[in-house]
């Protein structure tokens, strides 16, 4: 922010809207209140709005309960979070597309955007998911992010993205972005203020080491994916699709690796709060994840999106033990013993996995793999369900 030497664009007395968004960022909460003492410094007004599309049930209590779940509150922050669903009309793109924007953020002498730079889980692009992003479905609310949603079955998602971003910088008082990039730990490894005329360029580079960056699966094809838990604080799409190779997009994506037969969902993380958004990628589910749904938020997800294919409820089994079998069975494999089977907690922490033993001469010829325990069968508690493995 010091380099932009954004005082010269700022009086005493001025407002500005600093951007909050729903997905789990690293340090949000330190960095949202960096950006806002940092502008109470320069003697501005700064308050917070929630800038999430529908998420948080598409409504304002919603969408506060979210930030206050990441540890943005008011008596943290020490500023205001203003919250509506309210918009405003404030032009059109190119191909005709409305373009809206949260009413308190247009009240506002300025608005400063911040959002984490990562691959998008549905669409390939120079820009995806960021800041730029954050300007079209984050301030949109609900009903921008339905009107974008529709558009890019017609459009494509990076159009539409960065055609209502170009509106909201041309018709809005954009002070600065603030790209942040996480590292294959989901640690914090790289924060960026970006003016108005360098957010195209240089989200683009963010991009580029975003998706350097990012963990993978370390095999390009598999039988039988388990998958700890799923949900929105994991990813947009619960399980993160540049991890599991598979799209919940019909129209955007061609199929990516790692490609694997089967893929087992056993549980809903307690901080997507029963949103399930994403379930669909699963071929397999427990019946301890279905229990814990909650269809308002994920199918309002699910219909704002358009992606309604992502909120299917998969084929499901009432144990872990069940559902193992049942991808395995159904996976093509001629053997148990032969199945390429991988398990994971999230698609947020790869830094540790699990792996059948027919993928260890692959393994032991990849360097950066390492073997941090030996051989040992699948284990399973009397009541079928797998015995914990991971923290």
């Amino acid at each position: 922010m010091s380099r932009l030497d954004i005082s010269t664009l700022l009086k005493a007395g001025d407002t500005v809207a600093v951007t909050a968004g729903s997905r789990g960022i690293a340090n949000i909460a330190t960095i949202i209140k960096s950006v806002v003492d940092e502008l109470r410094a320069l003697k501005t007004l700064p308050f917070i709005i929630p800038a999430m599309g529908s998420h948080g049930g598409a409504t304002a209590e919603g969408q506060i309960a979210v930030l206050e779940r990441y540890g943005i509150t008011e008596a943290s922050m020490g500023v205001p979070i203003r919250a509506t669903m309210e918009t405003a009309q404030i032009g059109e793109t190119p191909q005709g597309i409305p373009v809206f924007v949260d009413k308190f953020a247009l009240s506002a002498d300025h608005i400063a955007v911040v959002n984490r730079i990562k691959p998008h889980t549905d669409f390939d692009g120079e820009i995806e998911s960021g800041t730029t992003k954050m300007m079209a479905i984050g301030l949109g609310k609900r009903q921008g992010a339905i009107h974008y949603h529709r558009a890019n079955i017609q459009y494509g998602y990076y159009t539409v993205i960065t055609s209502a971003a170009a509106v909201v910088l041309q018709k809005c008082k954009i002070l600065f972005a603030l790209g942040i990039v996480e590292n294959a730990y989901d640690q914090t490894a790289i924060i960026e203020a970006m003016s108005p005329s360098e957010i195209s360029t240089h989200e683009k580079q963010l991009l580029r080491q975003a998706r350097a960056f990012l963990a993978r699966i370390p095999f390009d094809f598999g039988d039988v994916l388990i998958v700890d838990e799923m949900g929105k604080n994991i990813s947009g799409t619960g399980i993160d699709t540049n991890v599991v190779g598979r799209t919940v997009s019909q129209w955007e994506r061609p199929p990516i690796r790692p490609r694997f037969n089967r893929i087992v969902v056993r549980d809903l993380s307690p901080d997507t709060y029963g949103n399930a958004t994403g379930v669909g990628l699963a071929d397999i589910v427990t019946r301890r994840l279905v229990d814990k749904i909650d269809f308002k938020p994920t199918y309002i997800n699910a219909i704002t999106s358009t992606n309604v294919e992502g909120s299917r409820i998969p084929l499901t089994c009432a144990t872990d033990q069940e559902a193992v079998e049942t991808a395995i069975s159904t996976s093509g494999v001629t053997s148990a013993e032969s199945c390429r089977l991988v398990w994971i907690k999230n698609t947020l922490k790869l830094d540790e996995l699990i792996a059948s033993e027919s993928y260890l001469d692959e393994i032991q010829s990849k360097t950066q793999l390492r073997v941090i325990e030996p051989l040992g069968e699948l284990a399973f508690t009397k009541s079928g369900d797998l015995a914990a493995r991971f923290q």
